[in-house]
Protein backbone atom coordinates (compact mmCIF):
# COMPACT_ATOMS: atom_id res chain seq x y z
CA UNK A 1 0.00 0.00 0.00
CA UNK A 2 1.51 3.56 -0.90
CA UNK A 3 0.45 6.05 1.75
CA UNK A 4 1.41 9.17 2.78
CA UNK A 5 1.24 9.07 6.26
CA UNK A 6 0.81 11.94 8.24
CA UNK A 7 -1.27 12.29 11.54
CA UNK A 8 -1.70 15.96 11.66
CA UNK A 9 -2.48 17.94 8.45
CA UNK A 10 0.27 20.85 7.33
CA UNK A 11 -0.17 23.86 5.97
CA UNK A 12 0.18 25.05 2.40
CA UNK A 13 3.01 28.00 1.58
CA UNK A 14 3.69 29.56 -1.39
CA UNK A 15 6.52 32.19 -1.20
CA UNK A 16 7.18 34.90 -4.28
CA UNK A 17 5.42 32.99 -6.65
CA UNK A 18 5.82 34.42 -10.32
CA UNK A 19 4.81 33.50 -13.51
CA UNK A 20 4.63 34.71 -17.26
CA UNK A 21 2.45 34.00 -20.26
CA UNK A 22 4.58 35.46 -23.18
CA UNK A 23 5.24 39.40 -22.43
CA UNK A 24 2.30 39.50 -20.05
CA UNK A 25 3.01 38.91 -16.12
CA UNK A 26 0.08 37.43 -14.63
CA UNK A 27 1.76 36.93 -11.23
CA UNK A 28 4.80 38.88 -9.46
CA UNK A 29 5.36 37.92 -6.33
CA UNK A 30 2.31 36.35 -4.62
CA UNK A 31 2.39 34.51 -1.36
CA UNK A 32 0.25 32.91 0.90
CA UNK A 33 -0.31 30.71 3.94
CA UNK A 34 -3.42 28.59 4.07
CA UNK A 35 -3.60 26.81 7.83
CA UNK A 36 -5.39 23.35 8.91
CA UNK A 37 -8.64 23.93 9.47
CA UNK A 38 -9.21 27.79 7.95
CA UNK A 39 -10.80 27.77 5.09
CA UNK A 40 -8.99 30.32 2.22
CA UNK A 41 -10.92 32.18 -0.02
CA UNK A 42 -8.95 33.21 -2.74
CA UNK A 43 -10.56 36.32 -4.40
CA UNK A 44 -10.10 39.21 -7.62
CA UNK A 45 -11.14 40.62 -10.81
CA UNK A 46 -11.56 38.11 -13.27
CA UNK A 47 -8.55 38.01 -15.34
CA UNK A 48 -6.07 38.87 -12.02
CA UNK A 49 -4.64 35.33 -11.39
CA UNK A 50 -6.54 33.30 -9.47
CA UNK A 51 -6.99 29.89 -11.68
CA UNK A 52 -3.24 30.71 -12.63
CA UNK A 53 -2.23 30.61 -9.30
CA UNK A 54 -4.56 27.55 -7.78
CA UNK A 55 -2.59 25.84 -10.52
CA UNK A 56 0.88 26.66 -9.55
CA UNK A 57 -0.37 25.38 -5.67
CA UNK A 58 -1.31 22.17 -6.99
CA UNK A 59 1.77 21.69 -9.15
CA UNK A 60 -0.09 21.13 -12.16
CA UNK A 61 1.70 23.77 -13.81
CA UNK A 62 5.48 25.42 -13.03
CA UNK A 63 6.21 28.66 -11.69
CA UNK A 64 8.44 30.71 -13.09
CA UNK A 65 9.81 31.94 -9.42
CA UNK A 66 9.65 31.58 -5.85
CA UNK A 67 8.69 28.21 -4.07
CA UNK A 68 5.44 26.46 -3.07
CA UNK A 69 5.57 24.02 0.26
CA UNK A 70 2.52 21.91 0.17
CA UNK A 71 0.90 18.52 1.90
CA UNK A 72 1.50 15.48 -0.15
CA UNK A 73 -2.55 14.30 0.10
CA UNK A 74 -3.50 16.71 -2.08
CA UNK A 75 -6.77 17.21 -4.53
CA UNK A 76 -7.06 19.61 -7.07
CA UNK A 77 -10.75 20.02 -8.94
CA UNK A 78 -10.36 23.05 -11.81
CA UNK A 79 -13.49 24.59 -13.51
CA UNK A 80 -13.76 21.65 -15.78
CA UNK A 81 -13.12 18.48 -13.92
CA UNK A 82 -10.27 15.64 -15.54
CA UNK A 83 -11.10 12.18 -15.50
CA UNK A 84 -9.09 9.57 -17.52
CA UNK A 85 -10.04 8.27 -20.42
CA UNK A 86 -12.46 5.77 -20.60
CA UNK A 87 -13.67 6.24 -17.02
CA UNK A 88 -16.93 5.72 -15.46
CA UNK A 89 -19.34 6.87 -12.75
CA UNK A 90 -17.87 3.76 -10.15
CA UNK A 91 -14.39 3.89 -11.41
CA UNK A 92 -14.34 7.47 -10.33
CA UNK A 93 -15.81 6.64 -7.30
CA UNK A 94 -14.22 3.18 -6.52
CA UNK A 95 -10.76 5.32 -6.88
CA UNK A 96 -11.35 8.07 -4.01
CA UNK A 97 -12.22 4.31 -1.74
CA UNK A 98 -9.32 2.60 -2.52
CA UNK A 99 -6.60 4.04 -0.75
CA UNK A 100 -8.48 4.35 2.68
CA UNK A 101 -9.89 0.49 2.03
CA UNK A 102 -6.47 -0.09 1.85
CA UNK A 103 -5.79 1.46 4.91
CA UNK A 104 -7.88 -0.64 7.00
CA UNK A 105 -6.68 -4.05 5.33
CA UNK A 106 -3.43 -2.64 6.14
CA UNK A 107 -4.23 -2.53 9.60
CA UNK A 108 -5.63 -6.01 9.59
CA UNK A 109 -2.54 -7.25 8.19
CA UNK A 110 -0.40 -5.74 11.00
CA UNK A 111 -2.57 -6.15 14.37
CA UNK A 112 -1.47 -9.91 13.97
CA UNK A 113 2.09 -9.47 14.37
CA UNK A 114 2.33 -6.14 16.88
CA UNK A 115 5.05 -7.89 18.77
CA UNK A 116 7.85 -6.13 16.06
CA UNK A 117 8.43 -2.75 16.34
CA UNK A 118 8.69 -2.07 13.07
CA UNK A 119 5.12 -3.12 12.62
CA UNK A 120 4.18 -1.37 15.77
CA UNK A 121 5.29 2.24 14.33
CA UNK A 122 3.93 1.36 10.77
CA UNK A 123 0.31 0.34 12.42
CA UNK A 124 0.58 3.66 14.38
CA UNK A 125 1.27 5.69 11.20
CA UNK A 126 -1.56 3.80 9.48
CA UNK A 127 -3.62 4.12 11.94
CA UNK A 128 -3.52 8.10 12.46
CA UNK A 129 -3.98 8.33 9.05
CA UNK A 130 -6.86 6.47 8.98
CA UNK A 131 -8.51 8.41 11.22
CA UNK A 132 -7.38 11.14 10.34
CA UNK A 133 -9.52 10.63 6.35
CA UNK A 134 -12.18 8.71 8.84
CA UNK A 135 -11.52 5.37 6.30
CA UNK A 136 -14.44 3.90 8.37
CA UNK A 137 -17.05 5.78 7.38
CA UNK A 138 -16.13 6.05 3.80
CA UNK A 139 -18.13 3.66 2.15
CA UNK A 140 -21.43 5.39 3.60
CA UNK A 141 -19.82 8.85 2.57
CA UNK A 142 -19.58 7.73 -0.82
CA UNK A 143 -23.63 7.03 -0.82
CA UNK A 144 -24.68 9.95 0.81
CA UNK A 145 -22.01 11.99 -1.20
CA UNK A 146 -23.54 10.37 -4.44
CA UNK A 147 -27.04 11.40 -3.26
CA UNK A 148 -26.54 14.60 -2.02
CA UNK A 149 -25.07 15.56 -4.99
CA UNK A 150 -27.33 14.28 -7.32
CA UNK A 151 -26.14 11.50 -8.52
CA UNK A 152 -27.91 8.53 -6.76
CA UNK A 153 -29.51 7.32 -9.66
CA UNK A 154 -26.79 7.13 -11.93
CA UNK A 155 -25.57 3.61 -12.98
CA UNK A 156 -22.10 3.05 -11.72
CA UNK A 157 -21.06 2.21 -15.34
CA UNK A 158 -22.28 5.39 -16.92
CA UNK A 159 -19.39 6.38 -18.92
CA UNK A 160 -17.93 9.90 -17.22
CA UNK A 161 -17.81 11.64 -21.01
CA UNK A 162 -21.75 10.97 -21.35
CA UNK A 163 -22.30 13.40 -18.48
CA UNK A 164 -22.96 16.86 -18.38
CA UNK A 165 -20.64 19.90 -17.51
CA UNK A 166 -22.72 19.64 -14.12
CA UNK A 167 -22.76 16.13 -13.29
CA UNK A 168 -18.92 15.75 -13.77
CA UNK A 169 -18.40 18.52 -11.04
CA UNK A 170 -20.35 17.06 -8.78
CA UNK A 171 -19.22 13.44 -9.37
CA UNK A 172 -15.46 14.87 -8.63
CA UNK A 173 -16.74 16.50 -5.14
CA UNK A 174 -18.24 13.39 -4.43
CA UNK A 175 -15.03 11.90 -4.78
CA UNK A 176 -13.89 14.38 -2.62
CA UNK A 177 -15.91 14.15 -0.04
CA UNK A 178 -15.39 10.27 0.03
CA UNK A 179 -11.85 10.51 0.33
CA UNK A 180 -11.18 13.51 2.74
CA UNK A 181 -7.49 14.17 1.60
CA UNK A 182 -5.42 16.83 3.81
CA UNK A 183 -5.30 19.91 1.35
CA UNK A 184 -8.20 20.75 -1.08
CA UNK A 185 -8.04 23.25 -4.06
CA UNK A 186 -10.70 24.20 -5.77
CA UNK A 187 -11.40 26.60 -8.31
CA UNK A 188 -14.63 27.80 -9.07
CA UNK A 189 -16.88 24.60 -7.26
CA UNK A 190 -20.04 26.08 -6.79
CA UNK A 191 -20.30 26.26 -10.88
CA UNK A 192 -23.22 24.19 -12.17
CA UNK A 193 -24.55 23.49 -8.65
CA UNK A 194 -27.74 23.27 -7.01
CA UNK A 195 -28.50 24.51 -3.68
CA UNK A 196 -28.57 20.93 -1.75
CA UNK A 197 -25.45 19.88 -3.97
CA UNK A 198 -23.79 23.90 -2.46
CA UNK A 199 -24.90 22.69 1.13
CA UNK A 200 -23.11 19.23 1.16
CA UNK A 201 -20.10 21.57 -0.28
CA UNK A 202 -20.31 23.59 2.29
CA UNK A 203 -20.26 21.15 4.78
CA UNK A 204 -18.02 19.25 3.58
CA UNK A 205 -15.27 21.82 3.53
CA UNK A 206 -15.57 23.13 6.81
CA UNK A 207 -15.91 19.76 8.27
CA UNK A 208 -12.43 18.78 6.87
CA UNK A 209 -8.96 19.13 9.36
CA UNK A 210 -6.84 19.75 6.52
CA UNK A 211 -5.83 22.91 4.14
CA UNK A 212 -8.73 23.74 1.69
CA UNK A 213 -8.12 26.56 -0.65
CA UNK A 214 -11.17 27.77 -2.99
CA UNK A 215 -11.50 30.82 -6.00
CA UNK A 216 -14.96 31.73 -6.08
CA UNK A 217 -17.45 34.38 -7.23
CA UNK A 218 -19.97 32.86 -4.67
CA UNK A 219 -20.73 35.68 -2.41
CA UNK A 220 -22.99 33.71 0.04
CA UNK A 221 -20.44 30.81 -0.22
CA UNK A 222 -17.21 32.17 0.58
CA UNK A 223 -19.18 33.78 3.69
CA UNK A 224 -20.40 30.47 4.72
CA UNK A 225 -17.32 29.11 4.30
CA UNK A 226 -13.59 30.61 4.59
CA UNK A 227 -12.27 32.30 7.56
CA UNK A 228 -9.24 33.95 6.05
CA UNK A 229 -9.62 36.03 2.35
CA UNK A 230 -6.76 36.74 0.10
CA UNK A 231 -7.39 39.59 -2.23
CA UNK A 232 -5.04 38.97 -5.69
CA UNK A 233 -6.48 42.79 -6.57
CA UNK A 234 -3.80 45.12 -6.56
CA UNK A 235 -3.88 47.82 -3.68
CA UNK A 236 -1.27 50.13 -2.02
CA UNK A 237 -3.67 49.51 1.21
CA UNK A 238 -3.70 46.30 1.83
CA UNK A 239 -6.69 45.15 3.59
CA UNK A 240 -4.94 43.94 6.58
CA UNK A 241 -3.88 47.63 6.77
CA UNK A 242 -0.52 47.45 6.83
CA UNK A 243 -0.27 46.56 2.78
CA UNK A 244 -0.83 42.77 2.27
CA UNK A 245 -3.65 41.13 0.71
CA UNK A 246 -4.68 38.71 3.36
CA UNK A 247 -7.86 39.35 5.70
CA UNK A 248 -8.54 37.11 9.08
CA UNK A 249 -12.42 37.00 9.09
CA UNK A 250 -15.35 36.31 7.34
CA UNK A 251 -15.65 37.69 3.86
CA UNK A 252 -18.32 40.35 4.84
CA UNK A 253 -15.84 41.76 7.45
CA UNK A 254 -13.16 41.02 4.39
CA UNK A 255 -15.53 43.51 1.79
CA UNK A 256 -15.83 46.22 4.78
CA UNK A 257 -12.19 46.36 5.13
CA UNK A 258 -11.39 46.27 1.31
CA UNK A 259 -13.99 49.32 0.83
CA UNK A 260 -11.66 51.35 3.92
CA UNK A 261 -8.13 50.18 2.30
CA UNK A 262 -10.01 51.84 -0.88
CA UNK A 263 -10.90 55.24 0.79
CA UNK A 264 -7.64 55.27 2.33
CA UNK A 265 -5.40 54.24 -1.07
CA UNK A 266 -7.75 57.06 -3.07
CA UNK A 267 -7.09 59.89 0.18
CA UNK A 268 -3.73 59.14 0.32
CA UNK A 269 -3.50 59.38 -3.57
CA UNK A 270 -4.96 63.06 -3.59
CA UNK A 271 -3.09 64.33 -0.70
CA UNK A 272 0.01 63.16 -2.13
CA UNK A 273 -0.64 64.59 -5.52
CA UNK A 274 -2.10 67.80 -3.75
CA UNK A 275 1.42 68.32 -1.99
CA UNK A 276 3.39 67.56 -4.99
CA UNK A 277 1.09 70.12 -7.36
CA UNK A 278 2.59 72.74 -4.36
CA UNK A 279 6.33 71.83 -4.50
CA UNK A 280 5.89 72.33 -8.17
CA UNK A 281 4.45 75.92 -8.00
CA UNK A 282 6.53 76.84 -5.10
CA UNK A 283 9.78 75.86 -7.33
CA UNK A 284 8.31 77.48 -10.26
CA UNK A 285 6.70 80.79 -8.88
CA UNK A 286 6.35 81.34 -4.72
CA UNK A 287 10.35 79.81 -3.59
CA UNK A 288 11.15 83.06 -5.54
CA UNK A 289 9.14 85.67 -4.19
CA UNK A 290 11.39 86.70 -1.77
CA UNK A 291 11.95 90.77 -1.74
CA UNK A 292 9.96 90.57 -5.02
CA UNK A 293 10.61 94.19 -6.90
CA UNK A 294 11.32 95.81 -3.45
CA UNK A 295 13.10 99.27 -4.22
CA UNK A 296 15.62 100.55 -2.05
CA UNK A 297 14.76 102.20 0.99
CA UNK A 298 17.85 104.51 0.92
CA UNK A 299 20.13 105.66 -1.04
CA UNK A 300 23.03 103.26 -0.64
CA UNK A 301 22.95 100.60 -3.35
CA UNK A 302 25.81 99.04 -2.23
CA UNK A 303 23.29 97.89 1.08
CA UNK A 304 20.71 97.18 -1.82
CA UNK A 305 22.82 94.81 -3.97
CA UNK A 306 23.79 93.29 -0.50
CA UNK A 307 20.03 92.42 0.32
CA UNK A 308 19.75 91.12 -3.21
CA UNK A 309 22.45 88.44 -2.81
CA UNK A 310 20.47 87.43 0.51
CA UNK A 311 17.64 87.09 -1.57
CA UNK A 312 18.98 85.14 -4.25
CA UNK A 313 20.57 82.88 -1.88
CA UNK A 314 17.13 82.44 -0.06
CA UNK A 315 15.24 81.89 -3.36
CA UNK A 316 17.94 79.22 -4.24
CA UNK A 317 17.89 77.50 -1.06
CA UNK A 318 13.56 77.61 -1.22
CA UNK A 319 13.81 76.38 -4.93
CA UNK A 320 16.59 73.01 -4.47
CA UNK A 321 14.04 72.13 -1.37
CA UNK A 322 11.02 72.06 -3.07
CA UNK A 323 12.72 69.88 -5.61
CA UNK A 324 14.59 67.39 -3.10
CA UNK A 325 11.07 67.14 -1.65
CA UNK A 326 9.28 66.40 -5.37
CA UNK A 327 12.70 64.13 -6.17
CA UNK A 328 11.61 62.15 -2.70
CA UNK A 329 7.92 61.74 -3.71
CA UNK A 330 8.47 60.71 -7.18
CA UNK A 331 11.07 57.87 -5.66
CA UNK A 332 8.43 56.57 -3.48
CA UNK A 333 5.37 57.95 -4.74
CA UNK A 334 1.68 56.62 -3.97
CA UNK A 335 0.44 55.15 -7.24
CA UNK A 336 -2.54 55.68 -8.78
CA UNK A 337 -5.53 53.57 -7.35
CA UNK A 338 -6.91 51.75 -10.81
CA UNK A 339 -10.33 52.75 -12.35
CA UNK A 340 -12.94 49.81 -11.13
CA UNK A 341 -13.86 48.11 -13.93
CA UNK A 342 -17.58 48.50 -14.20
CA UNK A 343 -20.58 47.82 -16.03
CA UNK A 344 -22.05 51.22 -17.24
CA UNK A 345 -24.65 50.19 -20.33
CA UNK A 346 -28.37 49.75 -20.15
CA UNK A 347 -29.64 46.49 -20.32
CA UNK A 348 -32.30 46.22 -22.81
CA UNK A 349 -34.72 48.87 -24.36
CA UNK A 350 -38.37 48.46 -23.91
CA UNK A 351 -41.45 47.87 -25.49
CA UNK A 352 -45.13 49.34 -25.01
CA UNK A 353 -46.19 48.24 -21.31
CA UNK A 354 -48.81 46.09 -21.68
CA UNK A 355 -48.20 43.61 -25.04
CA UNK A 356 -46.88 40.15 -24.27
CA UNK A 357 -43.25 39.55 -24.76
CA UNK A 358 -43.16 35.48 -24.54
CA UNK A 359 -46.13 33.11 -24.40
CA UNK A 360 -45.48 29.48 -23.84
CA UNK A 361 -48.16 26.65 -24.22
CA UNK A 362 -47.64 23.11 -23.32
CA UNK A 363 -43.86 23.40 -24.03
CA UNK A 364 -42.04 20.17 -24.51
CA UNK A 365 -38.47 18.97 -25.36
CA UNK A 366 -38.29 15.53 -24.54
CA UNK A 367 -36.64 14.48 -21.97
CA UNK A 368 -35.59 17.98 -20.77
CA UNK A 369 -38.08 20.17 -20.13
CA UNK A 370 -41.92 20.74 -19.91
CA UNK A 371 -44.02 24.31 -19.10
CA UNK A 372 -47.45 23.83 -19.52
CA UNK A 373 -48.21 27.85 -19.31
CA UNK A 374 -45.71 31.28 -19.19
CA UNK A 375 -46.61 34.87 -20.35
CA UNK A 376 -44.25 37.29 -19.56
CA UNK A 377 -45.49 41.09 -20.71
CA UNK A 378 -43.37 43.83 -21.88
CA UNK A 379 -41.21 44.64 -19.20
CA UNK A 380 -41.72 41.86 -17.07
CA UNK A 381 -38.51 40.06 -15.30
CA UNK A 382 -38.82 36.69 -14.54
CA UNK A 383 -36.30 34.45 -12.39
CA UNK A 384 -36.48 30.76 -13.44
CA UNK A 385 -35.46 27.97 -10.55
CA UNK A 386 -34.92 24.96 -10.31
CA UNK A 387 -32.39 21.97 -9.56
CA UNK A 388 -29.54 20.56 -12.52
CA UNK A 389 -31.27 18.91 -15.29
CA UNK A 390 -34.69 20.76 -14.54
CA UNK A 391 -34.69 22.38 -18.21
CA UNK A 392 -33.90 25.79 -17.20
CA UNK A 393 -31.27 26.26 -19.65
CA UNK A 394 -33.12 24.26 -22.19
CA UNK A 395 -36.17 26.48 -21.96
CA UNK A 396 -33.96 29.64 -22.65
CA UNK A 397 -32.68 28.15 -25.82
CA UNK A 398 -36.05 27.59 -27.34
CA UNK A 399 -36.95 31.17 -26.38
CA UNK A 400 -33.95 32.52 -28.03
CA UNK A 401 -34.81 30.46 -31.07
CA UNK A 402 -31.72 28.12 -30.79
CA UNK A 403 -33.80 24.98 -30.42
CA UNK A 404 -36.61 23.90 -31.80
CA UNK A 405 -39.15 22.32 -28.97
CA UNK A 406 -40.65 18.49 -29.77
CA UNK A 407 -44.38 19.76 -28.85
CA UNK A 408 -46.25 22.90 -28.00
CA UNK A 409 -45.28 26.66 -28.67
CA UNK A 410 -43.17 29.73 -27.48
CA UNK A 411 -44.19 32.63 -29.38
CA UNK A 412 -41.50 35.39 -29.30
CA UNK A 413 -42.70 38.96 -29.92
CA UNK A 414 -40.01 40.85 -29.15
CA UNK A 415 -37.87 42.77 -31.73
CA UNK A 416 -34.06 41.65 -30.76
CA UNK A 417 -33.86 38.79 -28.80
CA UNK A 418 -30.52 39.00 -26.13
CA UNK A 419 -29.21 35.43 -24.81
CA UNK A 420 -25.84 34.80 -22.23
CA UNK A 421 -25.78 31.15 -22.76
CA UNK A 422 -23.35 29.53 -19.45
CA UNK A 423 -20.45 28.94 -21.84
CA UNK A 424 -18.77 31.90 -24.33
CA UNK A 425 -18.30 30.45 -27.39
CA UNK A 426 -16.65 32.79 -30.19
CA UNK A 427 -16.05 31.28 -33.59
CA UNK A 428 -12.88 33.18 -34.22
CA UNK A 429 -11.00 32.66 -31.19
CA UNK A 430 -7.94 34.31 -33.26
CA UNK A 431 -9.50 37.94 -33.11
CA UNK A 432 -8.98 40.55 -30.73
CA UNK A 433 -12.08 41.64 -28.09
CA UNK A 434 -12.67 44.41 -30.29
CA UNK A 435 -12.88 42.95 -33.18
CA UNK A 436 -14.93 40.21 -32.43
CA UNK A 437 -17.50 43.42 -30.70
CA UNK A 438 -17.17 45.37 -33.66
CA UNK A 439 -18.01 42.56 -36.27
CA UNK A 440 -21.03 41.50 -33.86
CA UNK A 441 -22.77 44.58 -33.23
CA UNK A 442 -21.73 47.31 -35.19
CA UNK A 443 -22.23 49.79 -32.39
CA UNK A 444 -20.84 52.82 -32.34
CA UNK A 445 -20.02 52.75 -28.31
CA UNK A 446 -16.50 51.32 -28.23
CA UNK A 447 -16.16 48.43 -26.07
CA UNK A 448 -13.58 49.97 -24.24
CA UNK A 449 -16.45 52.63 -22.76
CA UNK A 450 -18.31 49.82 -21.57
CA UNK A 451 -16.00 48.99 -18.90
CA UNK A 452 -16.03 45.44 -19.13
CA UNK A 453 -13.03 43.99 -20.05
CA UNK A 454 -9.57 46.24 -19.45
CA UNK A 455 -7.65 48.22 -21.66
CA UNK A 456 -4.74 45.60 -21.69
CA UNK A 457 -7.38 42.95 -22.89
CA UNK A 458 -8.72 44.78 -25.73
CA UNK A 459 -5.86 43.62 -28.18
CA UNK A 460 -5.25 40.42 -27.11
CA UNK A 461 -6.54 37.35 -29.38
CA UNK A 462 -10.16 36.01 -27.19
CA UNK A 463 -8.76 32.80 -27.57
CA UNK A 464 -5.92 33.98 -24.47
CA UNK A 465 -8.52 34.91 -21.85
CA UNK A 466 -9.98 33.61 -19.45
CA UNK A 467 -13.70 32.19 -19.05
CA UNK A 468 -14.42 34.91 -17.18
CA UNK A 469 -13.00 37.61 -19.40
CA UNK A 470 -14.82 36.29 -22.44
CA UNK A 471 -18.36 36.23 -20.70
CA UNK A 472 -17.62 39.50 -20.31
CA UNK A 473 -17.06 39.99 -24.02
CA UNK A 474 -20.17 38.00 -24.23
CA UNK A 475 -22.27 40.35 -22.13
CA UNK A 476 -20.71 43.49 -23.80
CA UNK A 477 -21.91 42.38 -27.58
CA UNK A 478 -25.00 41.76 -25.74
CA UNK A 479 -25.39 45.54 -23.91
CA UNK A 480 -24.55 46.91 -27.36
CA UNK A 481 -27.21 45.49 -29.24
CA UNK A 482 -30.02 46.36 -26.83
CA UNK A 483 -32.32 43.76 -26.86
CA UNK A 484 -35.73 44.07 -25.57
CA UNK A 485 -35.61 40.39 -24.66
CA UNK A 486 -32.57 39.38 -22.19
CA UNK A 487 -31.96 35.84 -21.76
CA UNK A 488 -30.03 35.09 -19.07
CA UNK A 489 -28.47 31.90 -18.36
CA UNK A 490 -26.49 32.02 -15.06
CA UNK A 491 -25.18 35.74 -15.38
CA UNK A 492 -23.36 35.84 -12.44
CA UNK A 493 -21.15 32.44 -12.88
CA UNK A 494 -17.12 33.49 -13.78
CA UNK A 495 -17.30 37.27 -13.51
CA UNK A 496 -15.79 39.30 -10.68
CA UNK A 497 -18.03 40.01 -7.28
CA UNK A 498 -17.95 43.75 -7.75
CA UNK A 499 -19.33 43.17 -11.51
CA UNK A 500 -22.34 40.43 -10.46
CA UNK A 501 -23.33 43.18 -7.90
CA UNK A 502 -23.69 46.25 -10.63
CA UNK A 503 -24.81 43.70 -12.95
CA UNK A 504 -27.73 42.77 -10.49
CA UNK A 505 -28.42 46.73 -10.12
CA UNK A 506 -28.79 47.10 -14.02
CA UNK A 507 -31.18 44.19 -14.09
CA UNK A 508 -33.07 46.14 -11.82
CA UNK A 509 -32.59 49.18 -13.77
CA UNK A 510 -33.59 47.42 -17.34
CA UNK A 511 -36.98 48.50 -18.97
CA UNK A 512 -36.85 45.48 -21.32
CA UNK A 513 -38.01 42.17 -20.57
CA UNK A 514 -36.15 39.80 -18.88
CA UNK A 515 -35.75 36.13 -17.88
CA UNK A 516 -33.19 35.12 -15.60
CA UNK A 517 -32.26 31.69 -14.91
CA UNK A 518 -29.49 30.90 -11.93
CA UNK A 519 -28.63 29.42 -8.66
CA UNK A 520 -26.85 32.21 -7.16
CA UNK A 521 -28.04 32.85 -3.86
CA UNK A 522 -27.37 36.38 -3.51
CA UNK A 523 -28.95 37.16 -6.51
CA UNK A 524 -31.88 35.29 -5.69
CA UNK A 525 -32.36 37.01 -2.22
CA UNK A 526 -32.48 40.24 -3.14
CA UNK A 527 -34.95 39.20 -6.60
CA UNK A 528 -38.36 41.09 -6.41
CA UNK A 529 -39.44 40.05 -10.02
CA UNK A 530 -41.81 36.77 -10.92
CA UNK A 531 -41.25 33.15 -9.84
CA UNK A 532 -40.85 30.05 -12.60
CA UNK A 533 -40.18 26.84 -10.62
CA UNK A 534 -39.18 24.10 -13.17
Amino acid sequence: MSLTLSSTPAPLVARDLTKTYGDRVVLDGVGLVANPGRPLGLVGQNGVGKSTLMRLLADVEPADGGSVVRPADLEYLGQEPAFADGATVGDVLDAALAPLHDAVARLEELAGSLEDERAQQEFADVLAWAELHEAWDADRRAVVAARRLGLGTLDRGHPVAAMSGGQRTRLALAALGTRRPECVLLDEPTNHLDDEAVAFLEELLVSLPGVVVVASHDRAFLENVCATVVDLDPSHFGVDGDGGNRFSGGYSDYLAAKCDARRRWEAAFAEEQDELAGLRRAAATTARRVGHNRPPRDGDKSIYFGQGQKVARTVSRRVRDAERRIEVIERDRVPKPPKPLSFTGTLASGRPNGSTTVSVRDLEVDGRVRVPRLDVGAGGRVLVTGANGSGKSTLLKVLAGQLAPTAGTAQVSARRVGFLPQEAVFSRPDKAPHEVYDAATGSPVPLGDLGLLHPRDLSRPVGVLSVGQRRRLALAILVARQPDLLLLDEPTNHISLTLADELEEALQRSSGTVLVATHDRWLRRRWDGDLLAL
